[in-house]
């Protein structure tokens, strides 16, 4: 029973990772539309939208636990004031966030729960695109500098 407790508490604390990330994606998706950054915003939307995949799915295991999904507790946000500060801020909650899974599935590992190894890896491989994803933008601004690279994340859509 300890050990399930633990599990339940690990789960909730990754849901709470991922209801701050589409908060947080979801605020700076909404500033890059409003900078006329639309490639950026939706980038960011569907990184949102893969967040909310993700919610569910733990909601669904915590809930086959018995548990109750603490869907109220939200981490610490960091709202970039600049495209460079928001892909930061995106690219630091994602190696703490990779990190937590990495040290969930181990944990459901050493307990033999299939279950929830298969669920979290399912997770940790979308959280690692979009990780990898981070770090491609910041190439990019290295190789081309930032003006070009925003110049290349507008995209003039005709209503």
């Amino acid at each position: 029973m300890k050990t399930q407790k633990k599990l339940l508490a690990i789960l909730n604390s990754l849901l709470a990772e991922e209801l701050t990330a589409i908060n947080q994606n979801t605020v700076h998706s909404e500033m890059y539309e409003n900078w006329g950054y639309s490639k950026l915003n939706m980038a960011i939307r569907k990184q949102a939208m893969d967040g909310m995949h993700h919610v569910v799915w733990l909601i669904e295991r915590i809930v086959f636990y018995n548990g109750a999904p603490l869907v109220y507790r939200l981490n610490t946000m960091k709202i970039g004031k600049t495209v460079s500060e928001m892909i930061n801020n995106n690219n630091d909650g994602k190696h703490e966030v990779v990190s937590a899974y990495h040290e969930a599935i181990r944990f459901a590992s050493d307990l033999d729960d299939q279950g929830t190894v298969d669920m979290l890896s399912k997770i940790l491989k979308v959280e690692e695109v979009h990780l990898d994803w981070a770090a491609n933008q910041h190439k990019q601004i290295g190789q081309i500098g930032m003006e070009n690279y925003l110049a290349n994340q507008t995209e003039y859509l005709l209503n």
